[in-house]
């Protein structure tokens, strides 16, 4: 890419979202771009793939100007992108039928095979994707962006969308074929680890739109994740990648403009924040006592939590980590009252959990706000609710300061629908914030989000939490994102009859940021013990005894 620039809209409704953009890619090379949703990452893989052309400047292949789509250019999307009708060697046969039309019928099923077989597919190739996980689905569009034998692949954050553990093994897949057949790769990602773990160079995309400077990953293939924990030359780079980024993307600086008012929630005192953030002398705040949960199914009743104990102390922030569908969510519905308890029981504060209560104040991963109303008022519903005794102008302060300490001040009047993912999230950590509860409930608050946008929230939500040590329970698989936030992180065994395996105390500083926490000698550490636990226990907490 030469001078590429590229905006969209016109007049005062255009935005420039590439900017003077210089890039060489070399023959075999791994290259990551990197960077925040909304920086132009995409715009800039569909100018390489030839689906969109420069404003201005010139994207070439070979020297040649790229005029569109060709079969040595192989994408692959974030989206699947699959035809629903046909099976995996349907869709990937596509491919093969366009670039090997000249082959006979049995080269070309040969050929399908081959691919399918590569990424590990044999066994469901008769599948339709609708039958297919996630990760089988986006398999499929990798073999079918392989089969086309393009020189170059393109790789379009074709992992976002999937769980810790699939992304895992899919990037090892990824790393296994580029080492086999040594294609030209260039891979938009928004996690820094993967980059790393992937590529020869990362090359990061600025806000601006420009490319930041480029960092060489000189690491020893093949890149075992465990191993990478314990090189200085991986955390050295990892940090600073990490604080480069952070340094041109997140900046949230609240300017703080209100205090919030003396009015009392109906489940507490005005200053219970301040009494659990001076005090832990109830030490036994929050109480899960041998709880369990049986769900009834036609080959009979499923137990998904089995013996779950924990104790808490108030104003303790914890992190219960596990694969996807080890019962992390299910044990934080059953605490919010949404989700009814098989068996022992929680105690929140000396009395039983038995419905939902505006004292347990829960942020879900979709963040269920009213698209109609603002973020102002998408607050207000629960607040007006817990503050009966306040004013309507007291009210409206509680709800105003929560606003502006999540980043929303200049955005609390827009309605939801017109707020981004990131900007909707914020208004539910908000409205949590501002139920005065007595215990803090997150369900993987930013699993929906890229990783570049969960760092500044993670940042947003421990700002707002270490004014209010409100006791917390925060069910993330993202490891860092545990140790980041907790005291203590819990690590749930796999299902089904999920348990708690192992806690992890975290004996870190705080306030806590991520550059801290990159440099603290024993941050690694942590790091590793939870991804061993997660390892070892990744086909449930019952596979050696099976």
């Amino acid at each position: 890419m030469k001078n590429v620039s590229k905006g969209f809209g016109e007049g005062d409704a255009r935005q420039d979202v590439l900017r003077n953009v210089n890039l060489e890619v070399g023959n075999g090379e791994f290259v990551a771009i990197l960077g925040f949703s909304g920086t132009g990452k995409s715009t800039l893989m569909n100018i390489l793939a030839g689906l969109e052309h420069p404003d201005s400047g010139a994207a070439l292949f070979h020297g040649t100007a790229i005029e569109g789509p060709g079969p040595e250019r192989g994408l692959v999307f974030q989206s699947y992108s699959l035809m629903p009708w046909l099976t995996v060697t349907g869709n990937v046969a596509l491919a093969v039928d366009t670039v090997a039309a000249g082959k006979s019928k049995k080269e070309r099923a040969a050929i399908v095979d081959r691919y399918i077989g590569m990424v590990g597919l044999g066994h469901a190739k008769d599948r339709r994707p609708a039958e297919l996980s996630g990760g089988m689905r986006q398999r499929v569009a990798v073999a079918r962006a392989l089969a086309m034998n393009p020189q170059v692949l393109l790789l379009d954050e074709p992992l976002s969308a999937l769980d810790a553990l699939t992304r895992a093994n899919l990037q090892d897949e990824i790393e296994r074929i580029w080492e086999a057949d040594r294609k030209t790769v260039v891979l938009i990602t928004n996690d820094v680890d993967e980059a790393i773990l992937l590529a020869d160079r990362i090359i990061p995309l600025n806000p601006d739109g420009t490319l930041g400077e480029a960092f060489e990953v000189n690491l020893t293939r093949p890149r075992d994740r465990t191993a990478m924990n314990h090189n200085p030359a991986f955390k050295q780079l990892r940090a600073k990648v990490t604080q480069y980024l952070m340094d041109v993307g997140i900046a949230a600086k609240v300017v703080e403009t209100r205090n919030l008012p003396d009015v009392t929630p109906i489940h507490g005192a005005p200053k219970a924040y301040a009494e659990a953030a001076k005090s832990v002398a109830d030490d036994r705040y929050l109480q899960f006592s041998q709880l369990s949960k049986v769900y009834p199914t036609p080959t009979g009743p499923l137990t998904v939590v089995e013996e779950f104990d924990l104790t808490m102390k108030k104003g303790e922030f914890v992190s219960l980590i596990g694969h996807s569908g080890c019962g992390k969510s299910t044990v934080l519905t059953m605490t919010a009252g949404l989700n009814g308890i098989s068996g022992g029981g929680i105690v929140l504060d000396g009395s039983h959990v038995v419905d939902a209560d505006p004292e347990r104040a829960v942020v879900f991963q979709a963040p269920s706000l009213f698209p109609w109303l603002t973020a102002k008022q998408n607050v207000a519903i629960g607040v007006d609710r817990v503050y009966p005794k306040a004013s309507q102008g007291e009210r409206q302060e509680v709800v105003e300061y929560y606003l502006e300490r999540v980043g929303l001040a200049d955005a609390m009047d827009k309605p939801a629908a017109e707020l981004s993912g990131g900007m909707r999230q914020r208004v539910g950590i908000a409205r949590a914030f501002a139920l005065s509860p007595k215990l803090l409930l997150l369900d993987e608050p930013f699993g929906m989000l890229d990783s570049l946008t969960r760092w500044e929230l993670q940042e947003v939500l421990m700002e707002v939490w270490s004014r209010t040590k409100v006791t917390a329970v925060c069910v993330t698989h993202d490891v860092d994102e545990a140790i980041l936030l907790a005291d203590r992180v819990v690590m749930m065994t796999n299902g089904p009859r999920a348990t708690i395996g192992k806690i992890l105390d975290v004996d870190l500083p705080r306030p806590r940021t991520r550059k801290a926490l990159l440099e603290h000698p024993d941050y690694y550490g942590y790091r590793e013990e939870i991804l061993s636990f997660l390892e070892e226990y990744e086909r449930g907490a019952h596979a050696k005894a099976a």
